[in-house]
This record gives C-alpha cells, sequence and structure tokens, in this order.
C-alpha cells in the first residue's frame, strides 16, 4: 500500500523552508510520497495579502519541480469550505481506497491538535508524522507518546511567509528564501508589492 503524507499550508507563497522539511520527510520516513495541500481561501475571510488559489497552486507546482517524491494537491479547493482536515482525510480514503495517508505537522500544531474537529477520528485511522518547531507551550501528554504519532528530527525552519511577504513589498532582495522558479513567478506577476 502506497504511504502518502500529507503536508497542508496556504503557501502564501511557498519558501524554502516548506521543501526542506518536505523533502526531509520523504526522504527521512516510510512515506512514499508527500503532497503539498494548498488550503483554500477561505470565502468568509477577505485577506487581501493571500493569493487566489490558481496561483498559490501554480507557485507550488514550480516549488515541486525536481522533487521525484513531492507533489501539488488542489484536493481542498473541490471540497465544502469551510473545510476540517477530518473531512479531507475521509474523502482522499475514500478517492484513493489503496493509499494510506498520512498527517505532516509541525509541533507547534500538536500542541492544538485536541482542538482539532474529530481528532480522535484522525489519529484512530492515520500516523502523524510531527517535525520540530520553535513555539512556547507543552504538548499534551496524551500525543508525547501516542503509537500513531512520529517524532522526526527534521531541521528546524523559522523562515515564515508573512516575513518573505513584508520583504518583497519593501522592495528587499528575498531570492535565497524562495526556489528560483517561485521567485521568477512572483516577480513576473509583481505579487505582494502592493
Amino acid at each position: 500500500m502506497k504511504k502518502i503524507g500529507l503536508y497542508f499550508g496556504t503557501f502564501n507563497p511557498i519558501h524554502i523552508g516548506h521543501l526542506i522539511i518536505a523533502n526531509h520527510i520523504a526522504e527521512h520516513t516510510d512515506i512514499d510520497e508527500l503532497w503539498l495541500v494548498i488550503t483554500p481561501h477561505n470565502p468568509f475571510k477577505k485577506k487581501k495579502t493571500l493569493l487566489e488559489d490558481h496561483h498559490r497552486l501554480e507557485l507550488v507546482r514550480r516549488a515541486c519541480e525536481g522533487y521525484e517524491k513531492l507533489k501539488p494537491s488542489a484536493i481542498e479547493f473541490k471540497l465544502p469550505q469551510p473545510n476540517y482536515t477530518v473531512n479531507t482525510l475521509a474523502h482522499l480514503t475514500d478517492t484513493y481506497p489503496k493509499y494510506k495517508f498520512s498527517l505532516i505537522m509541525g509541533e507547534d500544531n500538536l500542541k492544538s491538535f485536541h482542538k482539532w474537529k474529530n481528532y480522535e477520528i484522525i489519529l484512530q485511522n492515520h500516523d502523524i508524522y510531527v517535525y520540530p518547531r520553535i513555539a512556547n507551550g507543552e504538548v499534551d501528554a496524551l500525543f508525547s507518546k501516542h503509537p500513531k504519532i512520529h517524532h522526526i528530527d527534521a531541521p528546524i525552519m523559522e523562515i515564515s511567509s508573512t516575513s518573505i511577504r513584508k520583504s518583497i513589498k519593501e522592495g528587499k532582495n528575498i531570492m535565497p528564501l524562495l526556489p528560483e522558479a517561485v521567485w521568477k513567478y512572483i516577480d513576473e506577476m509583481n505579487f505582494y508589492r502592493k
């Protein structure tokens, strides 16, 4: 059975931190393929800094070029909004019965995982791969030694899409933080400058 890791994010924009984590997990765990799932624009939230869904998908597509195990996924674009991870996992499991899906999340998300909708169902049916993040607070004891939760010794990446957008707006050179093809698209399309 093919093991697919799901790495959710707005990817606004996708940067080398995302790629380093995704590639590390794809190369250093038993996951066969890692899908970068672009979170759709919430129709109830007007966020002017959030690029349209199809542009963020294009950025992720360009970022994944040359990485055999990394794939962009627009699966959540087709699901009713607002969407919950438990629903996406159910949809994927029904759509791809021969695949086994796991979640990829930062340690900061694990700290609030008990607040997720139907988190018990997620844990019952899916493995979770957790990468380290610098963050305050404690991980719930329930999750620290759970057999379905795997802590991955991945590099700690403290690059933020927010600071990248701010730097672009201020006219700063942020090229080292983005895959070249991603930077070219952002530059050509004049994104984040206004």
